[in-house]
């Protein structure tokens, strides 16, 4: 049977003017701001009114550990939103918009797949409604900043060989990743290192998802520490004054953008931070709101458990005071088999030892999510190769760790055929959680790192040279040690080693670098040989993208 493309499927959606979609939600068209016909953003003002309704239930939606196999977390994100408006539920989906960088490298879109998609698809993974250029932007105005006032006189005593407020450009470019800039004489300011990192990692990206409100952004902004002096005192981005002009900048960006899914469904999508490099979540703005409108809202947190809801739990629930009623956790027996060591050319064989020996990684994510004190269950992802043993094999193994999987065939039925799954989902999330977060704010910060290596990653130890524990233990000493911490790591093991699948144990966690984010409001703890800015693939996914004759974007997925 030949199956239609992604973009195929995106190209025939029946959509609905983005104002009838909105009023689905009680949303009237004064109130939005229509990029087209089939996106807008969502006005503050109604934002603002709709702060005294009661808050429907939050669902969560994460993975294993990504495999080359595939997972479809945001498929069954965009599948579980469309079932349970199909079971007679009022649910929305919050999800995080698309990167140019995987879009043109190697990881694709972010608009989900087959017939659980977000729509319009091909603006959705490209320019969109324009915010990831406005975070750009407003960031890399900053940095012209910095050096300009270093031109002009540098009366705060800016250290220029401590300056760490790097630049974003929305690619990947490792040919970026460290620079020097101001060369090429004295009518070009004063020479020093720098460097790039992907718009997605960008304090200020974190910053436009976990404001509340322009004020709060403000705010925020204005506490971005971007350089010290000699004597080590931080200089702030309020002390260069250009937290005023950055929220200009970015003041339409902030407003979370309304679109819909293949079944006319509502979806807000906004913001974007890598789980890897970054906190992983769509806006507190975009969730807080849709809690107010519907009684079900899903949305994901990034990458496997062990990055996304790890810091979706600690960062993102702890800033914004939410709780999560249950838990989705999306898997494939393909993704099975290749933990089991079954190459990827050789799964769609039966290989039903494979899939037991596998489920390791799966187990190891159910056990960590529970203790959060919150209900899980486990979404099967289906594939068209999947047998009825190999599914049947995750099935046990998920009862026997004290759960439920259920088979999901969303991506070729839509919301039809994700149906057992939301009922489920809402029984759980009905009786609610004991939501807990891993740690308590006055944890110390190494202590918070230890926390998550060994609670989270099974790691027998944490290894940072002194230079990163004296750093913690100034930014302590200067009232930083309540913030929570976002691990920078690879997402496609619980190591720091990529290629160490299943449920490793007795592996140590590297910390090379720690970054403070004062205005986001946690501590950044570089891993491992993880990357701020990625590099593209040998054969980037550029190679292939074009436009066709009809004037039809092809290659995009």
């Amino acid at each position: 049977m030949a199956y239609k493309s992604d973009i195929e499927i995106a190209r025939e959606a029946k959509k609905k003017p983005i104002l009838e979609i909105g009023a689905k939600l009680g949303i009237p068209a004064e109130h939005l701001l229509p990029y087209g016909h089939d996106k807008a953003k969502v006005g503050q003002g109604f934002i603002d009114s709709v702060q005294g309704n009661r808050n429907g239930k939050l669902i969560l939606v994460t993975a294993i550990n990504p495999t080359p196999a595939g997972e479809g977390k945001t498929t069954t994100t965009v599948g579980l939103g469309d079932g349970l408006n199909r079971i007679g539920k009022k649910a929305v989906i919050c999800i995080r918009e698309a990167s140019l960088g995987p879009n043109f490298g190697m990881k694709g879109g972010a608009a989900g797949g087959g017939m659980s998609q977000v729509v319009p698809m091909e603006e959705m993974n490209l320019h969109f409604t324009g915010d990831f250029h406005a975070i750009t932007s407003a960031h890399n105005l900053l940095a012209a900043m910095i050096d300009n006032h270093i031109y002009w006189g540098n009366t705060l005593e800016i250290d220029t060989r401590r300056v760490v407020w790097r630049r974003v450009v929305d690619m990947n470019d490792r040919a970026l990743r460290q620079i020097n800039c101001s060369l090429g004489g004295v009518a070009n300011g004063f020479p020093r290192e720098a460097g790039f990192d992907i718009t997605v990692a960008s304090e200020v990206m974190a910053i436009l998802c976990l404001a509340k409100n322009l004020a709060d952004l403000e705010k925020r902004l204005g506490d971005m520490i971007v350089a010290y002096r000699r004597d080590k005192s931080p200089v702030y981005c309020r002390d260069l004054k250009a937290d005023g002009a950055m929220t200009v900048l970015l003041k339409d960006a902030m407003q979370p953008n309304l679109v819909q899914t293949l079944e006319n469904n509502p979806a807000f999508v906004h913001g974007g931070p890598f789980a890897n490099i970054a906190h992983g979540c769509n806006s507190v703005t975009a969730t807080t709101t849709a809690l107010k409108l519907a009684d079900y809202v899903v949305t994901e947190a990034g990458f496997g458990a062990d990055l996304g809801a790890e810091k979706f739990m600690n960062i993102k629930c702890r800033k914004a005071g939410l709780a999560p009623d249950a838990v989705v956790l999306v898997a494939t027996v393909r993704a099975m088999k290749m933990n089991g060591g079954v190459a990827k050319a050789d799964l769609g064989t039966e290989n039903v030892a494979a899939v037991k020996k596998g489920c390791a990684n799966l187990g190891r994510h159910i056990a960590n999510l529970k203790g959060f004190g919150v209900p899980v269950v486990v979404g099967i992802n289906h594939f068209v190769t999947d047998t009825e043993a190999e599914v049947q094999a995750v099935k046990d193994f998920v009862k026997a760790q004290g759960s439920e999987a259920f088979l999901c065939k969303h991506w070729a039925q839509g919301g039809a055929g994700i149906e057992d799954l939301a009922r489920r989902v809402v029984e759980l999330a009905d009786k609610g959680s004991q939501f807990t977060p891993l740690y308590p704010d006055e944890m110390g910060l190494f202590e918070k790192i230890e926390t998550i290596a060994k609670r989270i990653y099974h790691a027998d130890e944490v290894l940072a040279d002194k230079s990163v524990r004296d750093q913690l233990r100034a930014w302590e000493a200067q009232g930083y040690g309540h913030l929570p911490i976002c691990m920078a790591k690879t997402q496609y093991s619980f190591s720091t080693d990529p290629n160490l699948r299943g449920a490793p144990t007795g592996h140590s966690v590297p910390v090379r670098e720690v970054r403070l984010s004062a205005g986001a409001g946690f501590v950044v703890a570089i891993c491992g040989e993880i990357m701020t800015m990625p590099g593209l693939p040998k054969v980037p996914s550029a190679e292939t993208i074009r436009l066709n004759e009809a004037g039809q974007i092809e290659g995009l997925f």
